[in-house]
């Protein structure tokens, strides 16, 4: 079988570089990029540059974008499998939250994802030969059920989530292109125990250590140590990505730990109530 190629971002931690270097230890060719390629660079050197491309591309950057794939293309002449995967996250009441904050981290989980996403979908239509590729979206248990503390970061996986359940029901089955929407629980990674943003408590809510988003904020504290015992192993859940990508047809949206499976249940049996609620007022108003 020939090896494939694969484009990952935010490959400098967590499960951009260990997807990569999953990939790579099973013969696969990676294109992985990241802020700052500088992180990296004792796993650039253990590799020719026919099998692992080392890109500087900041998502919120259409450009850099732009480039990465041309340079893709220039190395190994197709892209199969995108784990579009660059994010963080921020810990803070909504009323906490600065703006400036809350709209950077759209800038990032939401727009720097989607404008991957479209440009991964065009390079499967239009430059591989034969059409087709798998794009893995990153989500969250939080894009299926938004906790108290996290409504901002919540709000930039079920706004990608949506675009995503639009994007695979536009795409022409001619294409051979396959969508997931990949929703972890909490694993240990620099996006929980490093790159995580703490907005100061807001004055309101700190009045109150009972109020769940006070609560949130104590679990935070041992997340962002990393001793928290509610961290799962990403390196097992990779074998599990690793597996998916695999698969001639892969489910479309997958909860990751026993905590992402509550969410999903959480989510389900409250949509359930409100449908049955729903059912009496949802009568006599047609025009």
């Amino acid at each position: 079988m020939t090896s494939r190629v694969w484009f990952i971002t935010g490959a400098s931690s967590g499960f951009g570089l260990l997807m990569a270097e999953k990939a790579l230890a099973n013969g696969e060719k990676v294109v992985a990029t990241l802020r700052k390629p500088e992180v990296i660079a004792s796993l650039a050197a253990q590799y020719t540059k026919d099998r692992l491309l080392v890109l500087k591309v900041d998502v919120t950057k259409v450009d850099e974008i732009t480039a990465a794939f041309d340079a893709a293309k220039k190395a190994f002449g197709r892209i199969d499998v995108v784990f579009n995967n660059a994010g963080y996250g921020i810990i803070g009441e909504i009323e906490g939250t600065s703006d400036a904050n809350g709209r950077n981290l759209f800038e990032v989980n939401f727009w720097g994802a989607v404008n991957v996403a479209k440009q991964s979908i065009a390079f499967f239509r239009e430059v591989n030969k034969p059409a087709g590729g798998l794009l893995m979206n990153m989500s969250s248990m939080f894009g299926i059920d938004a906790p108290p503390g996290a409504g901002f970061y919540a709000a930039t996986k079920f706004a990608f989530e949506a675009v995503s359940d639009s994007l695979v029901k536009e795409l022409d089955p001619a294409w051979n292109i396959k969508v997931m929407v990949i929703c972890p629980g909490w694993f240990k990674t620099n996006m929980t125990v490093v790159n995580a943003v703490l907005e100061d408590p807001h004055p309101a809510y700190a009045k109150n250590e009972n109020l769940a988003s006070m609560q949130v904020r104590k679990l935070a504290v041992g997340l962002i140590r990393g001793d928290s015992p509610v961290l799962q192993d990403p390196s097992k859940l990779i074998v599990k990505f690793w597996e998916l990508s695999k698969l001639e047809k892969p489910p479309y949206r997958i909860a990751f730990g026993e905590d992402a499976k509550a969410a999903f249940q959480a989510k389900w049996t409250a949509l359930k109530a409100d449908l049955e609620a729903s059912q009496e007022w949802s009568k006599d108003l047609t025009y």
